[in-house]
């Protein structure tokens, strides 16, 4: 059941000249899913050759041409997804049943994008000069390099490489090191629709061929989804260079529980949030905080959500969390887990790793929410990326508020109430880019923006008609008769 995933370099699938990379199924480790022969410095330089001379015939053609390549790319993934949802499981660790959404997903993604075909490209203003007409159209900014992570190893390249597709850009990818299967799967999707050579180059390569693609001569802008601290770092240089940069960045997303919401709704969607996709995601529900008035029912009720959750091998019916991506991934939560209760914590529920079996042997993390003493653990500020949630009580709805804010990031949030002046409140001073009334923190839909503010987010908005912002630049035409 191994894959030879390759990497495509001007339109060619090929081996990489650099050193084997091993692919291992996170919920059992002995099992190899894929065998990459990684991309070397020279590879990186040959596909962005290859992407500056196929890029002025890209977007020379036709919008309506390239959002087709894209529909079609679509019904591939759509007509595959069971067959790829399986393969992400393999290889990232999420069940059966969110690897075969997420592929759907990517499908959506590239459907709303294609759609692009067929909008508005510019706008027209009336100018105070007789006889002449002012347009601001808009332009691809050439060639983008692509650079994703692993938690999302379909969705999330799609969002950034659809958009810059169908504006008529060029693109040079470079995914996560762990996930190279849909990897492959999408740009086998989008090649087999009909992309010419060169316009998408896929590279699997070490870390530092991110900071390579961001310093290039011929890479104009850079998408990137990961760390904050790794945004810090390739800002700074994007800075230098004076080269756009999209990055969307860590998270370390609040859930408020105020007194009078509907406390059963709140416990089915704060566990979803915390532990849905093992809680790998950079809008997962990370911190919980509860009015005092309803803490501890709430809390009882969510320990008894969190108790009933079925950990075991994503491919299994019945599972609801699969295991962390990685054995440093998991060894990085428990260490976490471990360091708040020395700082005070007390487990509501989990917090002991697993021993034994298949959930000692695979990378598999125990479902955990920990009551936190106050805000001084680092629990409360550190993003842990995985299925951990920090608890802390607030002595009323601006107490509240006030929590939530606490904290450097600012991606997503959530709410629940059923008084109106505490939701205009958040929507007014929860200072996230994505927020939540009533639902988990979690989600993302493809049709309207996504990103945070603060240390979560960096330049325009991903998704909906806002990836137009970073995916091409805009001109102001003064248009006017010779005569």
């Amino acid at each position: 059941m191994q894959v030879h995933p390759r990497i495509l370099l001007a339109g060619e699938w090929v081996d990489g000249a650099g050193p084997e990379s091993l692919d291992l199924n996170p919920a059992r480790p002995s099992e190899v899913v894929a065998r990459v022969r990684t991309a070397g410095d020279q590879e990186i330089d040959a596909a962005v050759a290859a992407a500056r001379r196929a890029w002025p015939a890209w977007a020379a053609m036709p919008i309506q041409e390239r959002a087709a390549i894209l529909a079609r790319a679509a019904a591939y993934l759509d007509a595959s997804a069971e067959t790829f949802g399986e393969e992400l499981t393999r290889e990232e660790g999420k069940t059966r049943a969110e690897g075969i959404g997420e592929v759907r997903r990517a499908a959506e993604i590239l459907r709303f994008f294609a759609s692009e075909g067929y909008t508005p490209n510019g706008e027209v203003y009336p100018s105070p000069r007789a006889g002449e007409q002012i347009q601001v159209v808009r332009r691809p900014v050439g060639v983008v390099g692509v650079i994703t992570p692993w938690n999302f190893p379909i969705a999330i390249p799609a969002w950034k490489i659809a958009p810059a597709l169908v504006y008529g850009n060029a693109v040079v990818w470079k995914p996560a090191s762990l996930v190279p299967v849909l990897a492959y799967r999408l740009a086998e999707a989008l090649v087999n629709a009909g992309l010419p050579a060169g316009v998408l180059s896929l590279l699997y390569a070490k870390g530092s061929a991110a900071q390579a693609l961001v310093e290039h001569a011929g890479v104009d802008a850079v998408t990137f989804t990961g760390s904050t601290p790794v945004g810090r770092q390739l800002a700074a240089r994007c800075g230098e260079l004076l080269k756009p940069l999209q990055a969307e960045l860590g998270g370390k997303n609040a859930a408020v529980v105020l007194a009078g919401a509907d406390l059963e709704l709140a416990a089915d969607q704060v566990v979803l949030g915390a532990m849905r996709s093992t809680g790998q995601k950079c809008t997962a529900t990370s911190r919980l905080i509860v009015e005092e008035a309803v803490a501890d029912p709430f809390l009882e009720l969510l320990r008894a959500r969190v108790d009933r959750l079925q950990v075991g091998d994503p491919l299994e019916p019945g599972v609801d969390m699969g295991p962390a991506a990685s054995a440093d991934a998991r060894q990085s939560i428990l260490d976490q887990i471990a360091a708040a209760v020395r700082q005070g914590a007390v487990p509501v529920t989990g917090g002991e790793p697993y021993r034994d079996g298949l959930l000692g042997e695979g990378y598999f993390v125990p479902p955990t929410v920990l009551a936190l003493p106050d805000v001084t653990p680092a629990l409360w500020r550190e993003e842990v990326f995985g299925p951990v949630l920090a608890v802390v009580r607030a002595e009323s709805a601006q107490h509240a508020l006030h929590l939530a804010n606490d904290t450097e990031f600012g991606l997503s949030g959530a709410i629940f109430t059923n008084d109106l002046d505490a939701v205009m409140a958040a929507i007014d001073h929860f200072e996230v880019g994505v927020l939540h009334v009533n639902s988990e923190t979690a989600g993302a839909d493809p049709h309207v923006p996504f990103g945070g503010i603060k240390q979560s987010g960096l330049g325009p908005k991903e998704q909906g008609r806002a990836a137009r912002e970073f995916f091409t630049h805009s001109k102001t035409v003064y248009l006017r008769p010779a005569r």
